[in-house]
């Protein structure tokens, strides 16, 4: 099963990508993540880490379903893709690509478009999968990194005043 999610976010798509990246900080980034630990570095620089967000269940109260897996990762500067291959977990085998391209109009802005490929061997588990944790992970992760990168761009276009 194929699915993409995508968000145009008010910045510079460099600045969008340096934050996206460094996955190591999702869980300090992120709310809804409670885990983004590198366990492995390997030699091509791609890194095998270990996952855990929190899928909601009742936004009222908080609550919200843990969904662990574990990715090899790694970014493709030259043209602003994240890559992530499930190695582990319930979604092993699932492959996701991040693309950050400058938004339709340009202006600065950016597009982040999630592309997710995941065939198990039950067809149905897929489609259970995609709209039960993989949309709303995803369409959270990209709604929180779309207000960090329009604060940040907003601050980084403020005049200084050199008196201060």
């Amino acid at each position: 099963m194929e699915s993409t999610i995508w968000i145009d976010i008010a910045a510079r798509p460099d600045l969008v990508f340096a934050l996206a990246r460094d996955v190591e900080r999702w869980d300090r980034l992120l709310p809804h993540y409670a885990r983004s630990r590198a366990i492995e570095r390997r030699a091509d620089g791609a890194l095998v880490v270990d996952f855990v967000a929190r899928r909601p269940l009742i936004g009222l109260l908080g609550l919200g379903l843990p969904v662990a897996w574990r990715s090899r990762t790694w970014s493709e500067p030259v043209g602003r893709r994240l890559r992530f291959v499930h190695v582990a977990g319930a979604t092993k085998g699932m492959d996701v690509t991040w693309r950050i391209d400058e938004a339709a109009g340009g202006g600065g802005s950016a597009r982040v478009t999630i592309d997710h490929d995941f065939r198990p061997r039950v067809p149905l588990f897929a489609a259970f999968v995609d709209r039960v944790f993989t949309r709303p992970i995803a369409g959270r992760t990209l709604a929180t990194f779309k207000t960090l990168a329009e604060a940040l761009q907003s601050d980084t276009a403020l005049p200084t005043d050199p008196s201060r």
